[in-house]
């Protein structure tokens, strides 16, 4: 979970640790207190176009931030924005900095935003398994914000919107041996007590009850019982008459199945399988936290993929819980098993809007790396539209591949109603075809395969779990 606090401040006080924050220096010189030496060393420092610039007196530093100035809707400047405070967040960490002001001094209050944002998020650590993790922990826990354009409750639900992504992150991030299904389902169980979301949580039995035969097919080589979570925020002045509901896949663990993955640089990371369910998890936290007034259903089907027992072999003909047939012709194609019996549940509620979540594909990262989320599907251009903007806005773009009627062909099957593999093109896209046989709802497929889970630093995205997916989500609700 994310430790740091935040809060509004009117007045700066004197001699503490600040940030001033401007486009240009000349706004940072009429609104600060400095001497002649710093005067000219803060005017040299920006003609070599310093962005960060560091005045240390000793018992507490000033660091002057500037901010390139672009448009004013421009989700460019947002990005600029949140990677300079991720930036300042690793200063600030490295002189063991407890508390930090943030001032800011003419730049538009959506940017001042987001550099508190690209901080929060910076500052997150996943330190758990650590011997002593006190020797490790940043040591930066607040951060104070004199801004008059941000109000006290935009402060509170980007707290609470940041709480979400780092709560993605730590699901992610947590070993199998300490989160199988069964604890995936109590961990959203525990969010919806904290939220005040409602949690129910089918078990194995009434998964079979429920005839969803994709997850129980799955399931079949682990020795771990699966589960099917359903989390439900309904609050009274909900605008939507028919609930959008989300999907997130679940697969905690993925080995392949019998259709083995190879141990290096694959199934090392496979604890991430699960990134989808836990961004639905953590957007319906946001969602309830900060009292969205709409109807927001979440389903994860959740099971670890393996290739003990009397696991599943490429052959079986699966029937799944719409009706339909599957012939398997490969175990580690598996999410989809899962997710369209989720989706074919989905049905019951007629939805206004289905969004599924899925690191489904190596597919998806060979077509656009770790950058962006492929998405396709099928709903009406305003709604792709807005999500799309509200991916740009928080930086995590979204590309859009068709679902032409041709790649069907790729998917049929000799003894079944489809298989579950395509041919050796277009996999991100046969993937979907697969998910779309099992929709009657307008529905958007994210494929969050690349951007989920990745092993380099990427500035406030962190390292390993990124939580990709919630703040879009969150965008694209509180935009409705």
């Amino acid at each position: 979970m994310m430790s740091t606090k935040i809060k509004k401040i009117s007045a700066v006080p004197a001699n503490k640790n600040v940030v001033m924050l401007a486009y240009d220096i000349n706004d940072i010189l009429k609104n600060g207190d400095f001497n002649p030496k710093e005067t000219i060393f803060l005017k040299n420092e920006a003609k070599e176009e310093k962005s960060m610039i560091t005045i240390n007196r000793f018992t507490y530093q000033i660091i002057v931030q500037l901010l390139k100035k672009g448009k004013k809707e421009s989700y460019f400047g947002l990005e600029k924005a949140r990677r300079a405070g991720d930036s300042a967040c690793g200063a600030f960490n490295r002189l063991k900095i407890k508390e930090i002001i943030i001032q800011n001094t003419g730049i538009i209050a959506t940017e001042s935003l987001a550099y508190v944002e690209g901080m929060l998020l910076g500052n997150y650590q996943f330190l758990k398994y650590k011997k002593d993790p006190k020797k490790e922990t940043n040591t930066l826990q607040s951060i104070l914000l004199s801004d008059a354009g941000v109000k006290t409750t935009e402060l509170t639900e980007l707290t609470h919107a940041t709480e979400a992504v780092c709560i993605a992150r730590d699901l992610v991030n947590e070993p199998v041996n300490n989160l199988n299904a069964i604890d995936l389902a109590n961990a959203f169980k525990k969010l919806g007590k904290e939220a005040g979301f409602k949690v129910e949580i089918f078990n194995k039995a009434r998964i079979k009850k429920e005839k969803m035969g994709g997850l129980l097919a799955v399931n079949m080589g682990s020795i771990d019982h699966p589960t099917f979570t359903i989390m439900e925020w309904k609050p009274k002045n909900a605008k939507n008459k028919k609930p959008y509901v989300l999907v997130g896949k679940g697969v905690v663990y993925d080995t392949g199945g019998l259709s083995l993955k190879p141990t290096p640089n694959s199934m090392d990371s496979m604890k991430c399988d699960m990134a989808g369910g836990a961004a639905v998890g953590a957007a319906m936290y946001a969602i309830a936290k900060n009292k969205l007034p709409l109807h927001v259903i979440a389903l994860v089907p959740a099971t670890d993929n393996r290739p003990g027992g009397n696991a599943y072999v490429p052959g079986d003909v699966i029937k799944m819980h719409s009706g339909l047939t599957v012939e398997m012709l490969n175990a580690d194609a598996e999410g989809r098993m899962i997710l369209a019996d989720a989706l074919s549940y989905a049905k019951k509620y007629k939805p206004e809007l289905v969004m599924d979540f899925a690191t489904l594909t190596g597919a998806a990262v060979a077509a656009i790396g770790t950058i962006g989320t492929v998405c396709m599907g099928t709903a009406e251009e305003k709604i792709k539209n807005s999500l799309k903007n509200s991916a740009n806005e928080v930086y995590e773009r979204l590309v859009e591949l068709p679902i032409w009627d041709e790649y069907d062909d790729l998917i049929k099957s000799d003894i079944a109603d489809m298989k579950n593999i395509g041919g050796p093109y277009g996999g991100a896209i046969t993937a979907g075809k697969f998910l779309q046989r099992y929709i009657d709802y307008p529905w958007m497929h994210f494929d969050i395969a690349g951007p989920a889970y990745i092993k380099s630093n990427d500035s406030y995205r962190g390292r390993n779990g990124t939580g990709t997916g919630v703040r879009m989500l969150y965008h694209f609700f509180k935009s409705l």
